[in-house]
């Protein structure tokens, strides 16, 4: 089984235009995401996927491996379904290049269900609103989910419809973007036609689940923070500043070398 691990990013961000070149802690944010996620040992490869050639310069620059991808996508699953064609791979997990504080152990987690089950197609991460402000905030996408663990909706606004100050609220939660597709559904999820709910909400997952798919929700307790804004950037920031992983980005550098 062959996993490897695709990061979406592009400089054209309506919220925070040059986002993934965003300096944090010295490095670009990019940086942080692909080092972070070349620490899973069970990758076997990490891309960055873009449009934009100063990504592709940066990136190369610090070590790492780019896709040049068309400029006229909308939805960054369908930039991870274009590079995945020129992969092998069985399993292609979308790592959103706002998400600097993932760890190796939340691939491990949203990899899981699909190594134990082979009718699971999509997973998504996902982790518990703690605060009200989160709860409202649409940069912050909810999610909601059945019985069995998987997705029933997406949605920028708050739900499900709770009261943060009186009710018990374990059950909001938030999408974290790590992102796991088996091959043909993230090929299917290119072939498939944009779904109003998707255009309305502006969420990747909603195409799946209007035309009838399922997407698998495993919870992570680890703390992340995706940066939308640059108020985020100086937050992640702050999180950041003892972060041991940083101490180990240049691990998988090291392990290459020693097979040499």
């Amino acid at each position: 089984m062959r996993i490897v691990a695709v990061i979406p990013a592009r400089l054209g961000s309506s919220r925070f235009p040059g986002k993934p070149l965003a300096p944090l802690l010295g490095r670009p944010m990019i940086e942080h995401v692909f080092r972070r996620t070349a620490l899973c040992a069970q990758l076997d490869a990490v891309y960055v996927a873009t449009c934009d050639e100063e990504i592709r310069s940066v990136v190369e620059a610090f070590g790492g491996t780019v896709i040049m991808t068309s400029a006229r996508h909308e939805r960054a699953s369908e930039r991870v379904a274009e590079a995945a064609e020129r992969i092998a791979a069985d399993i292609v997990v979308m790592i959103q290049g706002d998400e600097p504080m993932i760890t190796p152990e939340m691939i491990v987690a949203a990899c899981a269900p699909m190594l134990q089950d082979p009718s699971v197609a999509c997973v998504n991460l996902v982790r518990r609103i703690g605060s009200q402000a989160e709860y409202v905030d649409r940069n912050t996408i909810k999610v909601v989910m059945n019985v069995h663990g998987d997705a029933l909706y997406f949605s920028r606004a708050p739900i499900p419809a709770i009261d943060f100050t009186h009710v018990e609220h374990s059950s909001a939660f938030k999408q974290v973007c790590v992102i796991p597709f088996r091959r043909e559904s993230l090929r299917e999820f290119a072939r498939l036609a944009p779904t109003p709910l998707e255009r309305a909400e502006s969420i990747d997952m909603l195409r799946v689940l209007e035309h009838g798919g399922r997407v698998r929700l495993v919870e992570t307790e680890v703390d992340t923070h995706a940066v939308d804004t640059i108020e985020d950037l100086r937050r992640v920031e702050a999180l950041m500043q003892n972060d041991l992983l940083i101490r180990r980005y240049d691990e998988p550098r090291a392990r290459a070398e020693a097979r040499r």
